[in-house]
């Protein structure tokens, strides 16, 4: 299809613009959505780097698709700027664990179309992690491996993770050398994806998710192509727990 020359032009710019900031503003996502060349174009370039563009009402974002996409978060840059020294795959499993037991918090069902919480406190959400594990502990350890086949995620070391951090002296003046707190690292998380523009801090231990959170929750987490039935498995919506709700 050939498309007018401002047409290009204009839809390169917006482009440039979510390519170095990752976010464009409200006058962009008017564009896109009354423009069907300028969608199209943009859909065009956001696919030749594997990436899908995704707006809110008031906001467009370049989200990565696949690993392949240059705009990935790559492991090593988030270890090396939010994880201590020494720290492995295992944390960073226990990262997207975490994060996405949080997203989890704020629908009461796989298939909410809106958050039906307001805000989650960081004790709630520790909770709602240790509540996870205790799951994921009914598993033997032939079961976990077979999970871990199915959803690549390593389920025993996210365990094994989690039950080596200080649960219950958050407040020690001393602490064994590789000892982390369960508070400490939900708070790296914390601060992860609030640079992430994820999550909003609004006081008192507090957070709530942004329209960006809903909106990727709904294009991608919501959808089996996408999450291959992680959430199911977590929540235990498949094994018909009846009270498996977040």
């Amino acid at each position: 299809m050939q498309y007018p020359e401002q047409k290009v032009m204009k839809a390169f710019q917006i482009y440039t613009t979510l390519a170095r900031d990752g976010v464009a503003d409200s006058e962009a996502v008017q564009q896109y959505r009354a423009d069907d060349a300028i969608r199209g174009l943009l859909e065009a370039f956001g696919r030749e780097v594997d990436c899908v563009i995704v707006t809110t009402s008031e906001q467009m974002f370049l989200i990565p698709e696949t690993r392949l996409s240059p705009f990935h978060v790559r492991n090593d840059w988030i270890k090396r700027n939010y994880l201590r020294s020494g720290a492995t795959n295992g944390d960073i499993y226990l990262l997207y664990f975490a994060s996405i037991i949080l997203f989890g918090t704020f629908y009461d069902s796989y298939h909410s179309q809106a958050p039906t919480r307001q805000f989650l406190r960081l004790d709630e959400w520790a909770a709602s992690i240790q509540e996870r594990i205790e799951q994921l502990k009914a598993h033997d350890e032939e079961e976990l491996k077979e999970l871990e086949k199915e959803f690549s995620y390593n389920w025993s070391l996210i365990i094994e993770k989690w039950d080596d951090m200080d649960a219950i002296k958050e407040t020690a003046k001393k602490q064994a050398g590789n000892t982390i707190s369960r508070l400490s690292f939900i708070d790296t998380v914390k601060k992860f994806l609030v640079d992430q523009g994820l999550i909003q801090e609004i006081g008192n231990d507090e957070l709530t998710i942004t329209e960006k959170a809903k909106t990727i929750i709904q294009r991608f987490f919501m959808e089996i192509e996408y999450n291959k039935g992680i959430f199911e498995f977590i929540y235990g919506l498949e094994r018909g727990q009846e009270n498996a709700s977040y």
